[in-house]
Formats: structure tokens, C-alpha cells, sequence
């Protein structure tokens, strides 16, 4: 029985990446939303000069970035509380250079809502 639950949490974990950070300000998902539907895509084009555009939308109280024609499942899952946001990244595309472009991006999106631009990072694993 051990070894069936030590399995299914290496599969969840090499499935998942999970990273907090603590904005010091709370802000709503439907801002989050608003704020990564105006400024990530334009930014995505402007520092990787592609053409691909992501899907950003709000899932059952959470904001996802997806990219459906190119990836299984979403990129990135995001979900507001109080003042931390909960990022979900997905391992199966964790060395994706456009997924680390989004990644940077994401950092710089999260600073400017962050009160005074002060981010502290809880937990990352």
C-alpha cells in the first residue's frame, strides 16, 4: 500500500509544479484576469517575436493560460488567496521555452500588482 500511494504522489509531482507568492495586497481574480488578458499575450509577442497567442480565461474561480492547438491541458493555473497567489504549472512542459517566457512574464505581471512591487516567494516546489 505504500509503495501504490509513494507512486501516485511522485506521478502527481513530476505532473505539477506549485510556486506561492505572497503579493502584500489583495487583489480579485476577475483583476488578475482583466490585467493577463490585456498585457500577457502583447508581451509573449514582444520579447519571442512569435504569433502564437494564449487562451486566458477564469476556470472554476481560477484564471488558466492555455495554448490548445500546441498544448494538452493548461500551462499555467492561478488562484487568489487573500493576499498570496497559487501558481500551478504544469510539469509536462517545465523546460518549454515558451512556457519560461510565460513564466518571466507572469513574474513581472505579479510585481506590478504587488503593493509597493514587492513580491516575497512562500513556497516553491
Amino acid at each position: 500500500m505504500e509503495t501504490i500511494l509513494a507512486s501516485a504522489c511522485n506521478y502527481l509531482s513530476n505532473q505539477y509544479a506549485m510556486k506561492i507568492l505572497d503579493l502584500h495586497k489583495t487583489i480579485t481574480t476577475d483583476q488578475l484576469l482583466m490585467l493577463l488578458q490585456q498585457k500577457l499575450n502583447p508581451l509573449f509577442h514582444q520579447q519571442k517575436q512569435s504569433d502564437i497567442s494564449f487562451t486566458i480565461e477564469n476556470n472554476a474561480g481560477a484564471v488558466e493560460i492555455s495554448q490548445p492547438e500546441i498544448y494538452e491541458g493548461f500551462l499555467f493555473r492561478i488562484e487568489i488567496v487573500s493576499t498570496t497567489v497559487h501558481i500551478t504549472r504544469s510539469g509536462h512542459y517545465i523546460d518549454d521555452v515558451n512556457s519560461l517566457t510565460l513564466e518571466t512574464i507572469l513574474n513581472s505581471l505579479f510585481e506590478e500588482l504587488a503593493k509597493d512591487g514587492k513580491v516575497t516567494l512562500v513556497l516553491e516546489g
